[in-house]
């Protein structure tokens, strides 16, 4: 019985885990004009806390974010591209991310 007490347990603990607040918001950075530039992007922004998955565009200048709201924000987001002197500005606002696509 404890063994699947502990299971249940398990499972639902799991499952609530995968439930996170996810957002997607659109930058423009127009310092992010060559793919070296475009590589500094890939090089420091997934490793922001709560950053998800990231798309850039170096022909758009658009870096796509999708982050844990739960964990960080747009802000937060935004400081983290300043750190290696980009300018990201809000192109497209956050929306919240449907789960059940991938």
């Amino acid at each position: 019985m404890k063994k699947v007490l502990f299971l249940f347990v398990f499972l639902f603990s799991v499952l609530g885990a995968a439930a996170k607040n996810l957002q997607q918001v659109v930058f423009k950075v127009e310092q992010m004009t060559c793919v070296n530039c475009e590589a500094k992007v890939k090089r420091n922004i997934p490793y922001e806390k709560g950053v998800k998955n990231m798309k850039t565009d170096v022909e758009n200048h658009t870096v796509t974010v999708t982050f844990d709201a739960d964990v960080t924000n747009v802000a937060n987001l935004q400081k983290g591209f300043s750190k290696f002197g980009y300018k990201a500005e809000v192109l497209k606002p956050a929306t919240a991310v449907d789960k059940k696509k991938k």
